[in-house]
């Protein structure tokens, strides 16, 4: 675990994917991904020109889509 400058608690680091990425993990192509980011439904991470996923993020998006069984 790090801690960031600042705080006392510390903060478990969070793995942040490319879209490729991100694509692989949810099984669909980058287009969907970049879909997503511009409808803004899901969050993403913005490092100078590169947009990273977090994939907690997307294991979250996963979940609300999750429809039970009857």
């Amino acid at each position: 675990m790090t801690v960031t400058r600042g705080a006392r608690t510390p903060v478990a680091p969070t793995e942040l994917l490319t879209i490729e990425q991100a694509a692989a993990h949810l099984g669909t192509g980058e287009r969907f991904v970049r879909r997503l980011i511009s409808q803004r439904r899901i969050p993403f991470v913005k490092l100078g020109r590169h947009v990273r996923l977090e994939r907690s993020a997307l294991d979250e998006f996963i979940d609300d889509g999750r429809i039970p069984s009857r």
